[in-house]
Formats: structure tokens, C-alpha cells, sequence
């Protein structure tokens, strides 16, 4: 018969796995599956008061859904519907066909039209069209299990596909990213991108899922990020089909062949800034880097907006004619 001590010991190991379980699998849900990540939770979590900003924004996105635009839809690689908003910048009305286009890629529980409502502005005045990505399992388009740019990227492929499908083959193309977006084109850096796609810019994007969970957990909540990553990358493997570390913006820029333009903020606790140093430090490609002072996440644009277009300016004059 087994000792009464060891049966308390055994009772407590079941009772700590049974809790690591549990944990793991609720950390999971309201972090991997779409309909359980709010996207208010998502902007607290920021640490942004942007309250202050929401005057200008709805300004600029205003003007922005005055111009030209229509829904545009693709289907993934794995059979998805995804949807777009294509947006025709000034004095392209008219025409067959456009010189420059960007495609914008938002961050975590956001959509197209949300993220880029002010960015947008730059573009569309400037002569580009605008192609607003939902990326998959959120806004208008289709999906269970969000991709965190693994799966993103095959999407943006898709993407510049149809692009060069509505411009044609002169077409010159810039992916722009924000958050999750900016780890969604990063990553997508390492594929064979067509030659029309002449740069990249990432706004405080993270390296992998798997370590901006990591810094979540140990910053925000206090919590390791040992047993519950594990198990939520074992879950994520079979119901998604990736794993949290299966792509990552740091290794797959070793492989970039367009240029790169990094911008961070330096009061950015919910991606470290140190992330973006950590993926300029491996890229490949020509690179160069903006870090705004106090900007938290995704607030450099609105922080300093002056610098920010003054980096694109220098950053797409160089690739763009």
C-alpha cells in the first residue's frame, strides 16, 4: 500500500499539472483563436494612452474613405477567403494601370482600415495605391486560428500576386507592416518574392510568436513561460499547423534580398525594441533603422510623425522611381 505522504505527493503533482494544463489551454484559446482575441485587450495591453491621438486619426480616416476604393478579395493557399480594400491613389483614377503600390498588413486583433487610416494618407497623396490586408482570422477575412506572420506570409505572397495581377508587371511594390504585420512581412522576406516587390518597412514588429508570448508572460502576467509555450506550440501545431517558432522575422531577413526599413520605439513594453536590433543586426539585405524616443507600441507615427516620413521619404527614394 502506498504511504500516505507520497499519495499527498502524487495528489499535488496532479493538481500542479492539471493547473499548467488548465492555464495552458485558456492562455491558448484567448491568444491564438480569433473570436477570444479582443482587440480592446490587445490596445490596453499596448500601454498607449490613445485617447490623444483619436482626433487626428479619425481625420486622416476620413479623408481616406473619401478616396476611390472598392472590397477586393483572394483565397489562401489553404483555402481561405481573405479580403482586402484597394484604395487608388491620387491621379490614378483614371488610369489602366499604377507605377507604385504598397500593401499594409496590420497588427493583432486589428483590420486594414483600423491600423492604416493615418499611414495611408502618405500613400495615397503621394501617387500610390493602397491595398488595406485583413489578414487571415481577422476584419472581413476568413479563419479559426490567427497566423502570427507564419502563416501571414504565404497570404502576402498571394497578396503581391494580385496586385501585379490588377497593375501589371511594371508595377513597383512596397510591403508595409505594423505589429504582427511587421513580423507578417519580415518573415515573408526570406521567400523568393517576385521582382516588382522593391522594399519593406516594419514597424515594431517581433521576432516569433513564441518569444514576444515568452515576454508577455514574464512582463505583463509574472508568469513562466515554461510549461504553458510548450504546450500551447504542441496545440498550435496540430489545430493551426505551425509551430510558435517554426518562422521567425530574425532568421528569415538572413535570407532577405530587398531592402529593409526599421522603425521602433524605445517605450515600446509589449515587442521590446531590442527585437527590432535583433533583426536589423541579421539582416541581410540593405537595412537602415528609425527608433522614436517614448514611443510605445505602434505610437511612433503618431509620436513623431515628422521623423517617421522623413525615414520613408530617404528609405523609398531610394527604391522607388
Amino acid at each position: 500500500m502506498m504511504h500516505y505522504g507520497k499519495l499527498l505527493a502524487l495528489a499535488g503533482l496532479v493538481g500542479i499539472v492539471s493547473a499548467e494544463a488548465g492555464g495552458s489551454a485558456y492562455f491558448y484559446r484567448r491568444t491564438m483563436m480569433r473570436y477570444n482575441a479582443k482587440t480592446e485587450r490587445t490596445m490596453k495591453m499596448s500601454g498607449v494612452d490613445w485617447d490623444q491621438y483619436f482626433s487626428k486619426m479619425k481625420e486622416c480616416r476620413e479623408w481616406m474613405m473619401e478616396q476611390p476604393h472598392e472590397d477586393v478579395w483572394i483565397r489562401s493557399e489553404d483555402g481561405l477567403k481573405l479580403h482586402g480594400t484597394y484604395f487608388r491613389g491620387s491621379g490614378n483614377v483614371e488610369e489602366k494601370k499604377c507605377k507604385k503600390a504598397v500593401i499594409c498588413f496590420h497588427g493583432y486583433t486589428s483590420q486594414g482600415l483600423a491600423d492604416y487610416g493615418s499611414i495611408s494618407n502618405y500613400y495615397l497623396k503621394r501617387g500610390y495605391n493602397v491595398l488595406l490586408v485583413d489578414q487571415r482570422s481577422h476584419g472581413q477575412s476568413e479563419g479559426k486560428y490567427i497566423g502570427f506572420g507564419c502563416k501571414d506570409r504565404y497570404d502576402a505572397y498571394r497578396w503581391i500576386e494580385w496586385v501585379i495581377g490588377q497593375e501589371g508587371e511594371n508595377v513597383q511594390i512596397l510591403l508595409h507592416g505594423n505589429s504582427m504585420g511587421g513580423a507578417t512581412v519580415l518573415m515573408a522576406s526570406g521567400l523568393d518574392l517576385p521582382q516588382q516587390v522593391k522594399g519593406i518597412i516594419a514597424d515594431c514588429p517581433f521576432t516569433s510568436p513564441k518569444a514576444v508570448f515568452t515576454h508577455v508572460l514574464h512582463s505583463m502576467y509574472h508568469l513562466p513561460a515554461f510549461p504553458m509555450i510548450q504546450i500551447a506550440d504542441a496545440v498550435n501545431k496540430k489545430q493551426a499547423g505551425y509551430g510558435l517558432d517554426e518562422c521567425n522575422s530574425a532568421r528569415e531577413v538572413r535570407k532577405a534580398k530587398v531592402p529593409v526599413l526599421l522603425i521602433h520605439g524605445d517605450a515600446d513594453t509589449f515587442v521590446p525594441c531590442s527585437m527590432s536590433e535583433e533583426i536589423y543586426k541579421n539582416c541581410k539585405s540593405p537595412k537602415q533603422k528609425l527608433i522614436i524616443h517614448g514611443a510605445g507600441h505602434c505610437e511612433s507615427y503618431y509620436k513623431d510623425r515628422e521623423a517617421y516620413e522623413g525615414a520613408m521619404d530617404s528609405f523609398i527614394g531610394g527604391i522607388i522611381e
